[in-house]
């Protein structure tokens, strides 16, 4: 399901400033509060607790400069898998209400969630997925791929600070740096963000002009990927660390998954370590035996034997001629799937002398030269007669 905008979910239009946010937060997040919606029906009672959880998640991403940054400029993908939401308790659990007053406090004056101190602005960055197609000869060998894809880097003017200098990031003189204010509410003690440094304890007095302030910028990422020998269609290879860049300036990066996939191959088909490719013959060879050649994956012929009197639809094995198991313990064989010619165009002396050769095999459906024919048509009379 897709996620609504989140200046939608707050009743906000784009370009609202900060107090316009806090303050349709406040209201939307005590209406759907679960402490208030205790008398509702339990259908009603769910439908706030997500309700809230949207909210909180929205406040979450709009509240913090760099997140709203990323999110103007990339929508929901610039947020992702950064913890935007925070939820119930980090775990998506729907009765375990750890952060209920994250934003406008501790109803007992107990602190947030892990003591109260002020939050961390570092995430890890959102992992990214690339599609790449080899060839069944790059799957068998192994392959070395260079790809180009767009992602987030910090950005390389600020070092990913966001500010024009290092003296421009200053502790936060409403907060002095613990990231949150108290102050009092009748009986009640009420802790929340700072509202000029939004949770960060600092602020940035003169915003980089390359990122304006997020410290993050999307660029195109070149790189190779080491593909190995065995790997199959469908599977997937994770490269650590070149996913997006964290967040925060010191955020670890997401990894990228590469998902691979095989080109189709004009002579072999695969079936986990096994190579299968048809071979046509000759009716004289399939009849009197014979050597003949079958390519291999890599790129050489080998000499395969066919008995007397091969079929059509036999199966015959060239082993260890298949794929190299991924593990590199083994290899898979080749199995060459027979198929036996009838010639055509033949000359009226040609013919003659296969006329010949039938009269002489004792009829059309002789057991003896031709057993499943004469099965066949065996069976054929039986079905009719009964």
């Amino acid at each position: 399901m897709s996620k609504r905008d989140y200046y939608e979910v707050l009743g906000v239009a784009k370009g609202a400033s900060d107090e316009e946010i806090k303050k349709s937060y406040r209201k939307l997040a005590m209406k759907h509060h679960p402490d208030r919606v205790t008398t509702l029906p339990d259908a009603e009672k769910k439908k706030a607790e997500e309700k809230f959880k949207e909210l909180q998640e929205a406040y979450a991403v709009l509240s913090d400069p760099q997140k709203k940054q990323m999110y103007d400029q990339f929508g929901h993908r610039g947020v992702e898998g950064n913890n935007a939401g925070g939820g119930f308790g980090g775990s998506g659990g729907s009765g375990n209400f750890d952060d209920i007053f994250e934003t406008f406090g501790d109803i007992f004056g107990g602190g947030r969630r892990g003591g109260g101190g002020q939050r961390s602005s570092q995430m890890r960055g959102r992992d990214l997925e690339f599609q790449i197609e080899i060839t069944l000869e790059n799957s068998a060998f192994g392959y070395e791929k260079e790809i180009t894809f767009p992602r987030t880097e910090k950005c390389g003017v600020c070092n990913g600070s966001g500010s024009k200098k290092d003296s421009d990031v200053v502790t936060c003189k409403t907060c002095k740096g613990a990231g949150q204010v108290r102050f009092s509410q009748g009986f009640f003690s009420i802790q929340q963000d700072c509202p000029d440094c939004h949770g960060a304890g600092k602020v940035i007095k003169e915003p980089c002009t390359n990122c304006r302030g997020a410290g993050l910028v999307k660029e195109n990422k070149k790189i190779k990927v080491n593909i190995p020998a065995g790997v199959d269609d469908g599977s997937t290879l994770r490269i650590t660390g070149e996913g997006e860049a964290g967040f925060g300036g010191g955020g670890p990066s997401g990894d990228l998954y590469v998902h691979v996939r095989i080109k189709s191959h004009k002579f072999f088909t695969r079936q986990g370590k096994d190579l299968h490719c048809e071979v046509p013959i000759s009716f004289i060879t399939a009849a009197l035996g014979g050597e003949i050649e079958v390519p291999t994956i890599d790129g050489k012929a080998v000499k395969l034997k066919v008995p007397e009197g091969t079929q059509s639809n036999s199966s015959l094995r060239v082993r260890d001629k298949g794929i190299k198991s991924l593990r590199g313990i083994g290899c898979g064989d080749l199995y060459c799937h027979i198929f036996v010619e009838t010639p055509v165009k033949l000359s009226s002396e040609q013919k003659e002398i296969l006329r010949k050769f039938g009269e002489d095999s004792g009829g059309e459906y002789s057991a003896l030269h031709h057993p499943k024919s004469k099965s066949f048509i065996d069976k054929l009379k039986n079905f009719f007669t009964n």
